[in-house]
């Protein structure tokens, strides 16, 4: 049966959202935006599970109790646990948003979207590093090679600003300020947000030294600060690179130090140093500005940690350009996944 205008209409904005919107105006972590695939990819395999076909695509498969239909699937078909269908939920609400900006005749799915409850969860623990494994990291490069240079560079900034790792990596050195009594950098996060992060003195030599090696006396200011050596100096390091140095420097240091995880991820940076903030005094209000967090609840998490190692920390308390996409919408044949351009789910 050929696909209504509807179906199409549904089909389009899935692929133009995940080849175009998402990329390009929401975020560059390539995790965030496999989880928007990810979520979009099951939630179609629930609709094919329920007997929908390409014909049948259409507003009313994403109606508030369809996905709180979804969610019940997750659980029972896939054995996801509850905090894995939360932020299956969140990238759907995110989806629809999209949708709804534009069609105005979607608004009221992404409205309903957000009345949704939240399944609950255990609080979780924050694994961040601790001081002795953040300073066991940091001599682990081997200065003697240039990637190693880089490297702690780039460990530095992590800790030192508590930046997420794509905010890093999509840095240019004209983002950077070292020069003047205050010293920043202005990272762009979530949202298209940007806020500035003060550098001290040491972290600004680190990075000074970096500029000379590896941009010369006169650095293009559009130029990635961490820049890839395949792509040249507009392109930027990917994450899996990272990850991949980061785990290598990870099984020297635990050497030296048991305290640093042999699985250990750039956001262990972050973690680490909200917990010390607080530890060092800050207020919550304070470490959630400098964490770009959009509410005071995520922050909140950092508590408990720094409470572990520093129970006087509770009185800081009381002083608070569109891709083109691929038009895979126009498949008329196949599985419901296949007419959205999407790859069918795999196990958990």
């Amino acid at each position: 049966m050929r696909p209504n205008d509807d179906a199409a209409r549904f089909a389009k904005l899935i692929s133009e959202f995940l080849g175009g919107y998402a990329p390009n105006m929401l975020t560059a972590s390539e995790h965030t935006l496999k989880s928007y695939r990810d979520a979009l990819t099951l939630y179609v395999a629930f609709l094919e599970s329920g007997g929908v076909k390409p014909s049948g695509l259409g507003a009313a498969c994403f109606e508030r109790s369809r996905i709180e239909e979804w969610i019940v699937w997750l659980k029972q078909a896939r054995g996801c646990a509850a905090a894995t269908c939360n932020v299956r939920l969140a990238s759907i609400r995110v989806f629809l948003d999209y949708a709804a900006s534009r069609d105005v005749a979607l608004i009221y799915l992404a409205q309903d979207a957000k009345t949704i409850r939240r399944q609950k969860t255990a609080r979780a623990k924050v694994d961040g590093l601790t001081r002795d494994a953040v300073a066991a990291m940091l001599a682990a490069p081997d200065l003697a090679t240039t990637t190693g240079r880089r490297d702690l560079v780039l460990m530095v900034l992590l800790y030192a600003t508590a930046a997420r790792l794509g905010e890093l990596l999509t840095l240019k050195v004209g983002q950077l300020r070292l020069d003047g009594p205050k010293p920043h950098v202005t990272v762009t996060g979530k949202g298209n947000k940007n806020r500035t992060l003060y550098l001290l003195p040491r972290a600004v030599s680190h990075i000074r030294k970096y500029l000379a090696e590896a941009h010369g006396d006169a650095p293009d200011s559009d130029a990635r600060l961490f820049y890839s050596r395949v792509g040249g100096k507009h392109a930027q390091l990917t994450q899996p690179a990272v990850a991949k140095r980061l785990r290598k420097h990870a099984a020297a240091a635990h050497r030296q130090c048991p305290e640093v995880p042999l699985g250990l991820h750039a956001h262990q940076f972050r973690h680490g140093k909200a917990s010390h903030w607080i530890e060092d005094g800050l207020n919550v209000l304070q470490v959630s500005f400098l964490l770009g967090h959009a509410h005071l609840e995520t922050t909140m998490v950092y508590l408990d940690v720094a409470l572990t190692g520093k129970a006087e920390a509770l009185a800081t308390l009381e002083s608070e350009n569109e891709r083109r996409a691929p038009k895979k919408w126009k498949n008329q044949g196949g599985s419901l996944a296949a007419f959205c351009g999407l790859p069918s789910p795999t196990r958990p």
